[in-house]
């Protein structure tokens, strides 16, 4: 079946032109036509005149020039948008996603009657904070995924082109290419595929921009925040009641009132900083809609090129 790969690019001069080698080397005479769009999300290299380069060789890359950095979904929602084909799998720039692996995706995706194939890796090693971060954010997938699917999530995934319809109207700076999928679908499965360690530079993602991806999510496609927030919210009145009532039992059993300023300052605190909470969960929102009724683009494209 007719192929679109979509790859985001970020300071990968080094590894673009062996990348596009090994897609050809296994994809080429199997997989017929392909085509691979190379989105460069404002690289600061030469990546870009790399893709220009590959371009010259294989025509059935293509390019996609953004304007500045947007980050790797939001590059990765501009390429699933672009994708001719019926299929679109989209992976890494760093060669940890082996090209060889992607048939068997496509089998998957067409064995199991799924919209939807992760390439789980077999084994990961990307250091104690990373992984941390990343079981973080899958955490916060399982909310809108289901939690078997979210342990799967990888960016190494095969979907039907077609999905991209269900977001079609998508237009906001925070963007998760996971959860916009399941507006379209709950036909989620995954297949073990091999994670090849990494060639050229230092991954991009630190546990600060995973932890913001994650806050992101929480606030931009849940509720589960402003949820918690309630029954925060429900558990500390439970707990006043308590008080409360701790408060006139001792003044009717024992004629006396609950001294001392350091209970009452305790309690104002508790409830203080659980109304400020509160409070920020719900500005964090507020916030999200401000920033979508100004309509700030996912991304905007500089170039594009290739047929």
């Amino acid at each position: 079946m007719a192929l679109s790969i979509v790859v985001p690019v970020y300071n990968s001069e080094a590894s673009l032109e062996l990348l596009v080698g090994r897609i050809h080397a296994s994809l080429g005479t199997r997989l017929a036509p392909i085509e691979l769009i190379l989105v460069n999300d404002c690289s600061r290299d030469r990546s870009w005149e790399v893709i220009e380069k590959l371009q010259t060789c294989y025509p059935w890359v293509r390019g996609i020039n953004l304007v500045r950095n947007f980050g790797q979904h939001n590059a990765l929602l501009c390429g699933i948008r672009a994708a001719r084909y019926p299929l679109t799998v989209t992976m890494d720039d760093d060669l940890q996603n082996p090209p060889e692996e992607v048939p068997k995706l496509v089998e998957k995706l067409s064995s199991e009657s799924a919209d939807v194939v992760y390439g789980t890796p077999q084994r990961e090693s990307h250091g104690l904070w990373r992984d941390l971060a990343s079981m973080i954010t899958k955490l916060v997938l399982q909310h809108a995924m289901g939690a078997a699917t979210a342990r799967n999530v990888s960016a190494f995934r095969c979907l039907r082109t077609g999905l991209r319809e269900a977001f079609a109207d998508y237009g906001s700076p925070y963007v998760s290419i996971d959860v916009l999928l399941t507006w379209g679908t709950r036909r989620f499965a995954s297949v073990p595929v091999r994670n090849e360690p990494r060639l050229y530079g230092t991954s991009n993602y630190t546990v600060r921009k995973l932890a913001v991806h994650a806050m992101n999510m929480m606030t931009g496609f849940s509720t589960l925040p402003l949820q918690f927030a309630s029954m925060a919210g429900f558990g500390f009145m439970l707990f006043g009641l308590l008080v409360l009532a701790y408060v006139i039992g001792r003044f009717v059993i024992q004629g006396a009132v609950v001294p001392g300023f350091a209970f009452l300052a305790s309690i104002v605190a508790i409830f203080s900083g659980t109304q400020l909470f509160a409070l920020g969960v719900i500005g964090e929102y507020i916030a999200r809609m401000h920033v979508r009724s100004m309509g700030q683009p996912s991304y905007v494209v500089k170039q594009a090129s290739g047929d």
